[in-house]
């Protein structure tokens, strides 16, 4: 069964049709929006302050998600927000920071405390998005440090939520499957 944990009187809520796979830990201050699906070996924690995720978002396998606590150095702390139709690829690190709607997180990148990637947005695999930097929208970035390559196309642009959409249709093949495992 998969691992929702309370933490600190929080329990993590989650939207209707969420699938979230047996090997996967959800802890604390988490909300899911509806739709959304949390592949095997992910970690998302909201130990010490608040993680929301919206609408038909896909959190890919070996995926980390957390947040920045609040500190002398950093008094607010950093929450991590999603917002609606975002794919994380496989294995990518979110940490503290602000990711907008319909955004693509490439494989293996890792956005760090107090970014923000803003809307219709491409970060490819492999990334790092630095601490506090902003990822302006409608562009694809690349890199380790990541930089702005180019204006995304309209066929791209109509990808995301395509992938949304696809992975929603995936996830619901899963809900069906374990259903039918209960009996």
């Amino acid at each position: 069964m998969a691992r929702l944990r309370s933490h600190k009187g929080y329990t993590p809520k989650t939207g209707d049709r969420v699938w979230i796979d047996p090997s996967a830990q959800v802890i604390g201050d988490v909300e899911l929006g509806d739709d959304c699906s949390v592949w095997p070996l992910t970690v998302i924690r909201g130990d010490m302050h608040r993680i929301r995720i919206g609408a038909r978002c896909s959190v890919q396998d070996g995926s980390v998600l957390h947040i920045t606590h609040a500190s002398d150095y950093n008094p607010e702390g950093w929450p991590l927000i999603i917002g609606d139709d975002v794919t994380i690829g496989h294995k990518a690190l979110l940490h503290g920071c602000t990711v907008g709607s319909r955004v693509l997180v490439g494989m293996g990148s890792i956005i760090m405390d107090g970014a923000v990637v803003e809307d219709d947005v491409i970060v490819a695999a492999g990334c790092l998005v630095p601490p506090g930097k902003t990822l302006e929208s409608g562009y694809l970035y690349v890199g380790s440090p990541c930089k702005q390559a180019r204006a995304l196309t309209d066929k791209e642009r109509s990808f995301f939520t395509y992938t949304a959409g696809n992975y929603v249709k995936l996830k619901d093949e899963y809900r069906v499957e374990a259903t039918d495992a209960e009996g």
